[in-house]
């Protein structure tokens, strides 16, 4: 019991340290222009943490666990909000299981090798976790009507809504996304791992 214990305020911890390594939701009126922190900070905490989680347990599948845990964390926070009296696409909760799914694959079918599932796993939620949130993110009903209609109290200036640039793959968040998540998750998720190993 207490082993189990300890792995839940585990998991509870490595979400508030995922959560304070920048803002853990998209809120819809500033999300397009956040889109590259968010996934170069999240797919990175994201591996960090689950990498570190899933190598504490040994068992595929606690990468999964944590992710959920994230969620549902946001889910609370989404109704938080809707309960201020926000609609209900103000905020969208981020798309961590599927990465996260993607990491304990790769430790299963490496067969519990922890240099794989940092290298392989971690490069596949830097490419994955920015696609699948961008996904998300199209499917908002009208993301600047709501950022005009709503607007958050503590909007910064420097995040007031703009028209997204369509077209234009060079200058796109989808790219630069994906690719400094996929660049940067791995150095750091193998530091974390070697941290763990001392």
């Amino acid at each position: 019991t207490t082993h189990y214990l300890f792995i839940v305020v585990v998991a509870v911890n490595s979400t508030l340290l995922t959560i304070n390594a920048g803002d853990y939701i998209f809120y819809t009126d500033w999300m397009w222009t956040s889109f590259v922190v968010f996934s170069v900070s999240q797919s990175t905490m994201l591996a960090v943490g689950a990498v570190y989680y899933m190598l504490f347990t040994g068992v595929p599948g606690t990468a999964t666990y944590y992710a959920t845990i994230m969620t549902i964390y946001t889910w609370v926070a989404k109704g938080a909000w809707f309960a201020l009296g926000y609609p209900y696409d103000f905020i969208v909760v981020p798309v961590w299981i599927p990465s996260a799914m993607l990491l304990d694959l790769t430790y299963w079918a490496t067969r519990r090798n922890k240099h794989a599932a940092i290298i392989i796993g971690g490069t596949l939620v830097g490419l994955s976790f920015p696609l699948f949130n961008m996904v998300n993110l199209l499917l908002v009903r009208d993301p600047l009507e709501v950022a005009f209609k709503y607007p958050r109290p503590t909007l910064p200036a420097y995040m007031t809504p703009i028209e997204p640039q369509v077209g234009k793959f060079y200058n796109s968040p989808v790219a630069l996304g994906s690719g400094a998540g996929a660049v940067l998750t791995v150095p750091i998720t193998a530091l974390g791992a070697k941290l763990n190993t001392w």
